[in-house]
């Protein structure tokens, strides 16, 4: 199949604004519904920024920039999936910081197949390994894909274990940027056989801010994340969060508590994880993959829906408030809106405006923190 990269005027516009500075997914899909369109969202950016407070001139991606990145997918025989394309990850689009484009290098196929994360420790045991490649093959037997980071550890025996029926990498930098060097002969399987997924543009490094985002990515693609080994401040603690954020079934194989490893899968069992001893576990929770295609036939909703008028009035009155309620210490949007006692509407606008302003940032997990 020809790889699939849309280059309608309104797909340029959307990548021009999700590459412009500052703008996250949630950001994104923000402003394409205020404004109806990606064009009208950049044309209004600038002012925007300025009303709230930015002291220097907000930069949007230039559409030559945008052209070039969708022939730098082309040139590598990559796919760009757009939000509320219909071969967009169904269960990922209903998060609300749904990346807005997925670059896939493979078969984008493997994208709407109802789907199980596993992660785990990089540093795994023996034992570890071992468990998440036979999980991986069962699971991957009973029709669901497996979708992991291709990081060292759990992550590589997941990706052996399902990779002959289904699997799906999920990378913190570009879909070409081999991360770790170790696993370039899996990455070119999983690309041939698989696929590997991707929200930042071909070449980019993966830096550790990225991390977090890529967790979310396989978390909320998924309808359960199973964690293998693990310490409870690692990034598949960080993924099993996000699961439970995200409404996702959250599942843990148990270990020795003499093995620091096994400190995280016990926690998350002890707080009401699935345990884990095969596979049948994980499928008596969730069903087989045939009995879940209906997961795959919900498509993501487009970015049409209009969202309430909002007074510009309510919005001036709401910046200095929210900004001396946010902090260094992330909080939630939840959390902000009963503090403040506002309109949801009010706040995802007022919010908005504050992080074009570069005074707010928003971090993966539905949390935000004061800037500087």
């Amino acid at each position: 199949m020809a790889p699939a990269i849309p280059s309608d005027a309104e797909t340029l516009a959307r990548l021009q604004l999700i590459r412009s500075q500052g703008i996250g997914p949630v950001t994104f899909h923000d402003l394409v519904r205020r404004f109806g369109t990606a064009k009208n969202a950049l044309t209004a950016l600038p002012d925007l920024a300025k009303k709230a407070g930015r002291r220097t001139p907000f930069k949007t991606a230039t559409q030559d920039s945008a052209e070039r990145e969708l022939s730098h997918i082309a040139k590598i025989g990559a796919h760009l999936v757009p939000f509320g394309s219909k071969d967009y990850p169904s269960n990922l689009s209903q998060t609300s910081d749904a990346p807005p484009f997925l670059t896939v290098l493979g078969d984008i196929a493997h994208l709407t197949k109802p789907a199980i994360g596993i992660v785990g420790a990089r540093n795994a045991s023996l034992n570890g390994k071992k468990i998440a490649g036979m999980l991986a093959s069962d699971i991957a037997k009973a029709g669901f894909t497996v979708w992991s980071g291709l990081a060292r550890g759990i992550d590589t025996a997941a990706h052996n274990g399902a990779v002959v029926r289904s699997t799906v990498a999920v990378m913190a930098g570009g879909v070409d940027v081999i991360y770790p060097r170790e696993n370039t002969d899996l990455h070119a399987k999983i690309s041939e056989c698989g696929a590997i997924v991707s929200e930042m543009p071909p070449g980019t490094e993966p830096l550790a801010r990225y991390f977090p985002r890529r967790n979310r990515i396989i978390s909320g693609a998924s309808q359960g994340v199973v964690v293998v080994e693990g310490t409870p401040k690692s990034g598949s603690l960080i993924t099993a969060r996000f699961a439970l954020d995200q409404g996702r079934e959250v599942f843990a194989v148990p270990g020795s508590p003499l093995d620091p490893r096994a400190e995280g899968p016990n926690r998350l069992i002890r707080d009401g994880a699935v345990l884990v001893r095969s596979a049948d576990d994980v499928l008596d929770e969730l069903g087989n993959g045939e009995k879940n295609l209906f997961t795959a036939a919900v498509q993501p909703q487009p970015l049409s829906q209009p969202i309430d008028i909002i007074d510009e009035k309510e919005i001036d009155a709401m910046r200095s408030q929210i900004l001396a309620e946010i902090g260094r210490t992330p909080v939630t949007v939840d959390e902000l809106r009963r503090q403040c006692q506002v309109s949801a509407p009010v706040l995802a606008a007022t919010l908005l405006e504050l992080e074009l302003a570069g005074k707010i940032e928003r971090l993966p997990g539905g949390r935000i923190c004061g800037v500087g």
